[in-house]
């Protein structure tokens, strides 16, 4: 009781030192993320993308031994730290910046991705003289899987390098992101910068979305811890037998808008329930019909001109699912899904050239394939 209360006083303090108790925060571009575990000891990490804005994103390969540069706190291009990718990455980048990963995973299994947290991302003051000790928040899943083998190994490491919250120039203002982590032993990691100050905190639920913080994520899940996969049982009244009308009444009270409180519960929920006698491989096939859970269609979510999201120009835009990756963090195999074609993509570890010091780009753009059936 004590660890749990202890516990709870943390996420309180975290959510009044945001102003989340008693104010309310801004919506959120729609990401949502979790970790399915296979019968045969892997783990699927899964996430989708949603933006209000083209994202043009290309599949990447960062190999062994590229030279990489941070952007300091004043926006310029390469003059932040330097540093050289230990390990391979695969991903998806963004805006034409190939540099720039918002989603993948690295050839030690470790995966993770960039979700939208504006409102209440506020990162590092570079004091003079150490710029080059920082990088720009777009960068910092770049820097993690480039260096980091584990959720331990980032919890070492992160804290050494400070993460600024300078203008990306093609993205038209500082980038608002928070990070999930999660590596081949289970462990998986919230990395939030609040208050110019970085919050590292274990994430046993494997789930993850968008603003308000983590904590408060943690703090609301307990309100549906009534639902189930399972039917209800039968309900009787004085002799009156009440059935369940339907199956699924288990879930009932399932929220189904597409709030980031809600499709968080919903992630939580699916991933708990979702089949356990899978093997990692075929896990990825789950997680790409769980994923479905959270699609945006076209007119689900409207952006209005000149909001904190809004759409381009003067127009108002619809944000849509751009793009949908599940990481087979045991085969080391990083599946894609993208708006245009619902085709399966994959980036497969042992048939990439790991080494060779460069950034390969590969585009997105393959016709999708439909088979004619003829009797």
């Amino acid at each position: 009781m004590a660890k749990a209360t202890a516990w709870r006083r943390r996420a309180l303090g975290v959510l009044a030192a945001v102003g989340l108790l008693g104010g309310q925060g801004l919506p959120a571009q729609a990401c949502t993320s979790f970790v399915l575990k296979g019968s045969d000891g892997g783990r699927v990490y899964a996430r989708t993308m949603e933006f209000g804005q083209p994202l043009n994103s290309q599949a990447v390969l960062i190999q062994r031994g590229t030279p990489l540069r941070g952007n300091g706190p004043d926006g310029k291009i390469g003059n932040g730290l330097a540093w050289t990718s230990r390990y391979a990455v695969v991903g998806l980048n963004a805006l034409g910046l190939k540099d720039i990963v918002p989603d993948g995973m690295n050839e030690k299994g470790l995966a993770g991705g960039l979700l939208y947290f504006a409102g209440y991302a506020k990162f590092q003051a570079v004091p003079a003289g150490q710029t080059q000790r920082s990088i720009n928040s777009a960068q910092l899943l770049t820097y993690v899987l480039t260096n980091f083998a584990t959720v331990e190994e980032v919890k070492r490491g992160l804290p050494k390098v400070l993460v600024n919250g300078a203008s990306v120039p093609a993205f038209g203002g500082p980038l608002p992101i928070h990070m999930t982590l999660h590596d081949r032993s289970g462990k998986s990691l919230s990395v939030e910068y609040i208050n110019g100050e970085l919050t590292m905190m274990d994430n046993p639920t494997g789930t993850y979305t968008n603003d308000p913080p983590f904590p408060y994520h943690l703090a609301a899940a307990g309100n549906y811890a009534n639902l189930s996969a399972m039917p209800p049982a039968e309900m009787n009244v004085n002799g009156l037998k009440l059935p369940p009308a339907s199956t699924g009444a288990g879930l009932h009270g399932l929220p189904g808008d597409f709030l980031a409180t809600s499709r968080f519960i919903r992630a939580l929920t699916l991933s708990r329930f979702a089949p356990t006698n899978l093997t990692t491989q075929q896990q990825v096939g789950t997680a790409f019909r769980i994923l479905g859970q959270f699609d945006l269609p076209p007119g689900s979510v409207m952006l209005p001109a000149g909001g904190a999201f809004g759409g381009a120009g003067s127009s108002t835009t619809y944000e849509i699912t751009e793009w949908s990756v599940a990481a087979d963090q045991k085969n080391l195999v990083y599946y894609i899904q993208t708006y245009d074609n619902p085709g399966l993509r994959s980036l497969n570890f042992d048939q990439l050239p790991l080494d060779g010091g460069a950034i390969k780009v590969m585009p997105l753009n393959q016709p999708t394939q439909i088979t004619v059936l003829q009797p």
